[in-house]
């Protein structure tokens, strides 16, 4: 068995959220698998504000083995926060990360780090043969990662699943909220990480109930499109909001300015025979200006952001301190 005072160098990092019946089989399992690889590690387990006896079992793993770290949130924050709090706590320089359901097989964990140990950043879990409902959970679930893989330019087949490894150094650089778990590959490629993709085993749920349903679809779809704006703007803000910016007000200077000739050659009269149109056309000047400015307010944010130190209120045009110069002391010079 491998020495306990050694520091560990794989951190296993499982969220569990009313997983009572499946802590302690999961453990047992994992536990046999990292002594048969023979590599230092940690159990990272986060009771994600279980109300059964989640936590209470994780307790007594960690009384039992000093292997174990349990982190307990006060309530529950979901499987991303889960995921980071329990990435904060990791010591090691390798991170798995899988769910406490059993639907993961830690026998794969050793295909996970040999991945890492050639050189990848980043080795995701694919389930190549699903075992989910056909129409609630495979369908969806095939177009999202469809829709994914184009939007940020990843290419791996399955987003969804949380049984992946990383290296810890890169985790610490990511921003990880919402339903941001699953774009972690998307996120690390923006920091020109490398990523793989390995063939992982589905397997049926033996105790409780799932936490997934179909609402969920919906939160991963607007996360998709916050990870794609953060991929394409997030340095360049204005780019986005200027552009929408251009475009309105193109449009709405183009239409006032047919009015305008309207107006002048054929002497119509604009506000009875095209009150909307104007209205209109004023509407589109006043958001593209909107836009402009918003846009110009989140380059001031980003500016902000890469250079926390900030700038003085003030600026000085000179300074004339004799002791700085080297000239008289002049706390000396009181005394004599």
């Amino acid at each position: 068995m491998s020495d306990l005072t050694a520091t560990p160098t794989v951190s296993i990092v499982v969220p569990f959220h009313n997983e009572e019946d499946n802590v302690t089989e999961l453990y047992a399992r994992l536990r046999s698998v990292m002594e048969d690889v023979d590599w230092e590690y940690q159990f990272v387990f986060v009771d994600d504000g279980s109300t059964d006896l989640t936590y209470k079992r994780l307790r007594d793993l960690a009384a039992i083995d000093p292997r174990v770290a349990v982190v307990r949130l006060r309530r529950n924050f979901g499987q991303t926060a889960a995921l980071a709090a329990g990435f904060a706590n990791c010591k090691c320089d390798y991170v798995i990360a899988m769910d406490g359901d059993l639907q993961h097989d830690p026998a794969e964990i050793p295909r996970f780090l040999e991945k890492l140990e050639e050189g990848y950043e980043v080795v995701s879990g694919w389930r190549k043969h699903r075992v989910d409902n056909l129409l609630l959970r495979k369908i969806p679930s095939r177009c999202a990662n469809w829709l994914m893989a184009k939007l940020s330019g990843v290419n791996i087949h399955d987003f969804g699943t949380t049984f992946k490894a990383y290296r810890r150094e890169l985790l610490s650089q990511l921003p990880l909220y919402g339903e941001m778990h699953r774009f972690i590959p998307a996120l690390a490629s923006a920091y020109g990480a490398s990523i793989c993709e390995i063939p992982i085993q589905n397997k049926h749920r033996k105790h409780g109930i799932s936490h997934y349903n179909l609402s969920r679809t919906f939160r991963v779809m607007f996360d998709l499109l916050t990870i794609r704006f953060l991929l394409r703007y997030m340095s360049r803000p204005l780019h986005f909001f200027g552009r929408l910016g251009l475009i309105n007000m193109s449009a709405g200077s183009a239409v006032a300015l047919w009015l305008l000739v309207g107006k002048v050659l054929y002497r119509t009269n604009v506000v009875e025979q095209h009150a909307l149109l104007l209205v209109f056309a004023a509407v589109l000047i006043l958001l593209g200006l909107q836009l402009v400015a918003l846009g110009l307010l989140a380059e001031l944010g980003v500016w902000q952001y890469f250079n926390p130190s900030g700038r003085k209120p003030y600026s000085v045009s000179e300074i004339f301190d004799l002791r700085a110069a080297g000239g008289m002391d002049i706390a000396s010079e009181s005394r004599s």
